[in-house]
């Protein structure tokens, strides 16, 4: 197992200039890039929250008592942070919302559009609808969230025609089709599917409908197994590619495990050692990274690899799309992984194809941004 670090970073000569307030980020695709491709890479759609992130509690709240947390912080959440995971990787990433018209929604149409650089022109605001609201509290390397909403608006985005994009990361609901996805299979976008709990307790593949458009299936153990009926989650991958062409199954601290149907290939890396502060959308940023590695057409491990380690570096901050890591971190930790003498050279070797792809060092301190204390702070000039 690889030992884990953080220190500093900046872009090479594949890079492309980011939005205000971003610094220059590596291009992944820029290989691959044509005058006649898509406008966007990734494509998402979903409900963006504000999450309130308390940290430094050292045990869960207490009833009837009063805790204090030592630090806190606030930024978009819910599908934002896979859009942020993805445009710190260097995606052109667009992303249909519906976003309150209160002080919150301004934050986070500001965080995203401004801050990130994702295009927020699918999206819309919606008078007199209250921002969702999610407040998390990190202990112990665990969370525990309270959220607040209300229905969303009637008209949501998920339009009907999605732009184009070379790919979409879509999260499967049991028993609902979501119209959009078909549309983006048929013109050509890569589709990528994310799921969660299935709180109704069927665990049927067949009411995952929209999992016969899908490319890839991004499952965790738990849910790999339930919804195959297997007891071993490297199994339970076998058995997803009865219905997807390329199943992945992340496996906690144990790392995560593919299958390629199309291919034969199967690959398995294990995780990186980390002292995981906030787990909070170490799951996006997951997916985030295998889909930038199999955008760029890298190998299978490396892409799982890559994967593991963005969410092994988010872990190590508070907060969930803005312990996100951008390329300036990748680099940073592989030059730093480097300098140790006892490092196994077999772990240096897993994570080699780093050396081509990550920025040459600088001064500019780590981590790229942390969640800022309160939202009516601006930014210093």
């Amino acid at each position: 197992m690889i030992a884990s670090a953080a220190s500093t970073g900046k872009g090479p000569s594949s890079v492309v200039g980011g939005p205000p307030h971003c610094p220059v980020q590596v291009d992944p695709l820029a290989a691959l890039r044509t005058p006649v491709e898509p406008p966007w890479d990734v494509y998402l759609t979903g409900t963006v929250f504000l999450d309130i992130i308390f940290t430094g509690l050292d045990s869960a709240p207490v009833r009837g008592t009063e805790s204090w947390a030592r630090g806190m912080g606030s930024s978009p959440g819910g599908v934002a942070n896979m859009a942020t995971a993805l445009a710190r990787l260097g995606l052109r990433t667009s992303l249909a919302a519906a976003f309150g018209d209160d002080h919150y929604g301004e934050y986070c149409w500001d965080a995203l559009e401004q801050g990130e650089g994702i295009d927020l022109t699918p999206s819309r605001t919606v008078p007199g609808w209250h921002s969702p609201v999610t407040v998390s509290m990190a202990y112990e390397g665990e969370r525990t969230m309270v959220s607040h909403g209300h229905e969303p608006p009637p008209e949501e985005p998920a339009p009907d025609c999605p732009p184009r994009a070379r790919a979409a990361v879509a999260s499967l609901e049991p028993g609902r089709r979501a119209p959009w996805i078909a549309q983006a299979a048929a013109k050509g976008t890569r589709i990528f599917g994310d799921v969660g709990w299935d709180d109704t307790g069927a665990w049927d593949l067949a009411g995952l409908a929209d999992l016969e458009h899908c490319e890839a299936f991004l499952p965790n153990a738990e849910e790999a197994m339930r919804y195959t009926g297997t007891t071993c989650p490297r199994e339970a991958a076998h058995r997803l590619t009865e219905h997807v062409p390329l199943a992945v199954v992340t496996l906690g601290a144990d790392g995560a495990y593919a299958v390629d149907r199309r291919t034969g290939e199967t690959a398995e890396v294990p995780a990186i050692a980390v002292e995981a502060l906030d787990p909070t959308g170490a799951g996006d940023v997951f997916v985030a990274g295998f889909v930038t590695g199999t955008l760029a057409d890298w190998p299978l491990a490396d892409r799982l690899a890559f994967a593991g380690l963005t969410a092994a570096l988010s872990v190590q901050e508070f907060g969930g799309s803005l312990s996100a890591p951008g390329w300036a971190e990748i680099g940073a930790w592989w030059r730093r992984i480097q300098s140790y003498e006892e490092q196994d050279p077999t772990a240096l070797r897993r994570y080699a194809f780093l050396g081509r792809l990550v920025p040459e060092e600088s001064a500019r301190p780590w981590p790229l941004r942390r969640a800022v204390p309160t939202i009516g702070f601006r930014r210093s000039a």
